[in-house]
Order: C-alpha cells, then sequence, then structure tokens
C-alpha cells in the first residue's frame, strides 16, 4: 500500500512537472535597429573590443587607471559583493544534497517521586542523521538557478562598475590636461600682456601716445591675470578628485603628461551592431541576470504550494550502559510529507505577486537596453560633431594668430590704433582657449563612446566566471542575434 501511494505521488509529479510554472513569463522582444546609428556601418568591428590599456595607450593615464582599479573602494566593496553572492549560491546548490550530521549524547536522569522507590535512568547514544528532500516540484532547482543569476549579476554589475570607473579615470585626466593647457596659455598671455604695458607705459612717458592707450593696456593684464586663481582652484580641485578615485588622499600627487593639441583622434571610429551592443554591456547583461533571478523567484513560488517530502534515516547505538554499548545498534527511517492545507490565498498571491515582480524586471530590462541604444547613439553624434568643431578650432587658432602679427605690424607703422591691437590679441587669446576645450571634449567624446559601446570592464589576465558557475548552472536565456531579441527560455530547471 505504501509502494502503491509513492508510485502515485511520483506520477503526479512528472505530471505537474511537464507543466511548466514560469509559462506564462513572457521574453522581452526588443526588435533592435540594424545601426547604431544612420551614419554608422554594419560592421561587426568596433573600438569597445580593444582592452583599455591598449585603446587609450597614454602609459600615465594606464598607471592611474590601474591604480584607480586597485584601490578604489567602490570597486573593491563589488569585489566583496561577488565573493558573498558566490558563497550563498553555494549554500543554493548543497541544499538538493542530503545533510548528514550526528551527535553523541549522554544522559543521567533521576526520578525520585513521592512514596516511591528513586530511579536511575542513564542513557548513552551516538547517532548519525541523514536528511534529504525530494524535489519533487523544482523548489530547490529553482532556488538554486535564483541563486546562480544573482552571482553572476554581481560579476557584471561588478565589470560594469570597471568600466565607469575607467571612464571616470580618464574623463579626470583629460579635463586635468585640459586645465593644465588653458593655464598655461593664460600665463604666456600674461607675459606678452606685460611686455605690452611696458611698451605703453614707454611710449606715454615719452609722449608718443595719450594715457589712454597705457591703461588700456594695464586693463588687458589685470583681466588675464585675474583668471589665474579660478584656473588654480579648478586644477586642485580635479586632482582631489582623481586622488579619490584611486582611493588616495587629496594631497597625493597626481602625475600627467602635457596636451597636445594638435594631434587629434580618429575621423571615424567603428561602433559595431546593437546584438553585439547587448553582449558587450555588462549593465545590460546584470539586467538580464536580474531578469533570470525574477523567473527563477516565480518557479519557486509555484513549487512552494505543493506538498514537501523529505527523509531521515537515522543510525548508531543506544544503551543505558557502556557496558555492550557497541551491540546496541539504533536506527530508524522517517518519511515526511509536508502540504499546505488551506492558507486562505497566501500561496497563490505569492504567485501572482513574483509573476508581477517578474513583470517588473522584464520592462526595467526594455527600459535598460532603450538607454544603452540612445547612449552609444548619443555618443557617435557628440564624437563626429566635437571632432569638426575641434578642426574649426584649429583653423581659427592659426587664423587668429596671423590677424595678431599683422595688427602689431600696422600699428608700428602707424596705420592702426592699439584698440585695434588689443582686439586681435583678444581674439587670439579667445581663439587658444577655444581649441584648448575643443580638443579636451574631443577626447572626452571618445572616452564616452567607449564607455557606450562596452569598452574598459576587461582584466589584464582576462578573469573569467569562477569553475564552479558553469554554463549548465547558469545558462537559462538564449540570444538570437539575427532578429535582434533575447528569450529567456522558460522550461523547468534541470
Amino acid at each position: 500500500m505504501k509502494k502503491k501511494i509513492l508510485t502515485i505521488l511520483l506520477l503526479t509529479a512528472v505530471g505537474l512537472t511537464g507543466c511548466s510554472p514560469v509559462r506564462h513569463c513572457k521574453s522581452p522582444e526588443l526588435n533592435l535597429p540594424d545601426r547604431i546609428h544612420e551614419t554608422a556601418m554594419q560592421d561587426s568591428l568596433t573600438i569597445a573590443d580593444m582592452e583599455w590599456w591598449r585603446f587609450y595607450g597614454d602609459t600615465v593615464l594606464c598607471r592611474i587607471i590601474d591604480r584607480t582599479l586597485a584601490n578604489n573602494k567602490e570597486i573593491l566593496a563589488a569585489a566583496a559583493r561577488v565573493e558573498r553572492l558566490q558563497q550563498l549560491y553555494r549554500i543554493k546548490k548543497a541544499e538538493r544534497l542530503p545533510v548528514i550530521d550526528g551527535h553523541v549524547q549522554g544522559e543521567y536522569e533521576t526520578n525520585d517521586y513521592y512514596n516511591e522507590k528513586p530511579l536511575r535512568d542513564p542513557e548513552h547514544g551516538v547517532k548519525v542523521r541523514l536528511s534529504w528532500e525530494l524535489d519533487l516540484w523544482g523548489n530547490l532547482r529553482w532556488a538554486k538557478r535564483q541563486g546562480g543569476s544573482n552571482y553572476l549579476g554581481t560579476i557584471e554589475e561588478w565589470r560594469a562598475m570597471r568600466m565607469t570607473l575607467v571612464a571616470e579615470a580618464a574623463t579626470a585626466y583629460y579635463n586635468l590636461m585640459a586645465l593644465d593647457n588653458e593655464l598655461a596659455i593664460v600665463r604666456r598671455t600674461l607675459i606678452t600682456r606685460n611686455e605690452d604695458v611696458r611698451q605703453a607705459q614707454l611710449r606715454f612717458e615719452g609722449g608718443l601716445t595719450s594715457e589712454t592707450v597705457y591703461q588700456q593696456a594695464k586693463v588687458e593684464y589685470a583681466n588675464t591675470a585675474s583668471l589665474i586663481p579660478e584656473l588654480e582652484r579648478q586644477i586642485e580641485i580635479t586632482e582631489n578628485g582623481l586622488a579619490l578615485l584611486m582611493g588616495e588622499y587629496p594631497d597625493w600627487k597626481v602625475i600627467r603628461r602635457r596636451m597636445n593639441i594638435d594631434i587629434s583622434p580618429a575621423d571615424t571610429l567603428p561602433v559595431g551592431i546593437p546584438s553585439q551592443l547587448l553582449q558587450r554591456r555588462p549593465d545590460v547583461r546584470a539586467a538580464e541576470q536580474r531578469l533570470r533571478s525574477a523567473m527563477a523567484a516565480v518557479g519557486m513560488a509555484y513549487a512552494d504550494r505543493f506538498p514537501r517530502l523529505t527523509f531521515d534515516l537515522i543510525g548508531g547505538w543506544e544503551n543505558n550502559e557502556l557496558t555492550g554499548f557497541f551491540k546496541s545498534p539504533f536506527s530508524y527511517v522517517l518519511g515526511t510529507l509536508a502540504s499546505p492545507i488551506f492558507g486562505f490565498g497566501q500561496k497563490q498571491a505569492r504567485y501572482k505577486a513574483e509573476m508581477a515582480a517578474y513583470e517588473e524586471a522584464r520592462y526595467a530590462y526594455e527600459q535598460k537596453v532603450l538607454e544603452v541604444m540612445k547612449e552609444a547613439n548619443d555618443a557617435v553624434i557628440t564624437y563626429r560633431s566635437v571632432h569638426q568643431t575641434a578642426a574649426l578650432m584649429s583653423n581659427l587658432r592659426d587664423a587668429a594668430r596671423k590677424y595678431v602679427d599683422l595688427a602689431n605690424l600696422q600699428y608700428r607703422g602707424g596705420s592702426i590704433n592699439y584698440i585695434d591691437v588689443l582686439d586681435a590679441q583678444r581674439r587670439y587669446f579667445d581663439a587658444q582657449i577655444s581649441l584648448s576645450n575643443a580638443v579636451r571634449d574631443e577626447y572626452l567624446a571618445m572616452v564616452a563612446l567607449y564607455k557606450a559601446l562596452g569598452g574598459g570592464w576587461q582584466t589584464p589576465d582576462g578573469t573569467a566566471l569562477p569553475d564552479d558557475a558553469s554554463e549548465r548552472d547558469v545558462k537559462t536565456a538564449t540570444r538570437d542575434a539575427s532578429r535582434g531579441t533575447i528569450h529567456i527560455e522558460t522550461a523547468d530547471p534541470e
């Protein structure tokens, strides 16, 4: 009779398992465009495939990035989170296996009841228990899958943080170089302004010009000198921000190169195709892992509605005397079937709640994909625009320099007034600052494009997933790059 009941129970489990608990979980349909941007070629090549230390090339910048990735407190905290979720994932995997524990017992009971002879009841025992839950409905398997998704999600979040830190360090570095260059321009201009003041003073005192020219020269000198304190303040603050990224205190000396404004990045950079972008961006993959975790939670809530079957096997020795202790074996087998009877709809409500949570995660994933595509598209547009601006500013700088030379010659010849010389000098000064800022913006746009395409999270040693996070444990989705869709498997876990 017992065998018949167990057979019926197993057949029922097989029948219910064939009806997937996540069959109502809809896969996100993305319908990706053919190109990241209308001007981009449909080519699989992309700058994001280059490791960050090859992409940037500047050895000084690479040392700063390397120190940032090694010492930044946020990335270290993210690594600790990966370790924590890895251990929790191992717990979920171990929960599917039998649990073996043992205990040694020594007891001496004295009963001295009223009007009765005192009784002595010693007992000694050594027992080992094996307990195993038969995972009929996949509850433990779904829990294992959820643990795997959460673990892999933290890995992707760690990679996304690396990608962000690389971009932030490069951005701060180029900003610092641009500020240094702007300060150098101001100081060179200040030397020129000082010489103009000296010449104007000599002309005024010699009666060659009016005092107005002398005062104009002094005004231009003071106006230029007033720019220096603000630039020095910005430089120190930027240095402090870069030191913070590297996990250092503000007194850390940041070594950097001088900006070469005559060298600019390439006219065009390969950006790849949308389907590869989703596979490369770790923040997208993290959102995908959260979607898988939400699906596993649906499976767990569904399986929790059915009975749980647990077997306990206990064996050992038990006796009231130590004499002959190992000649007194003890064992028993216990099977427990725990089933909800009437919970006022709690199990059903939890299942519906997890379904709603899955829908929330699905929409969040679709929104993340839209944001990533917009970010990449914006980065392409910005890079193309600032690259053109930098070329125009270079021409403007050259023209303004010639304007200054001609104005000085004509002023010495007496054909123009000193105010015209000042106008030429102002235009040249503004052109130099504008070119410096344009070259800075070009480098910042390159950094943003590299990050938007998913570059920067690579490690020099090619660190991959740990061995215990195998594809068999965590693979629950397949990508169809030709259609640009993500399909989440709705089959029961193995």
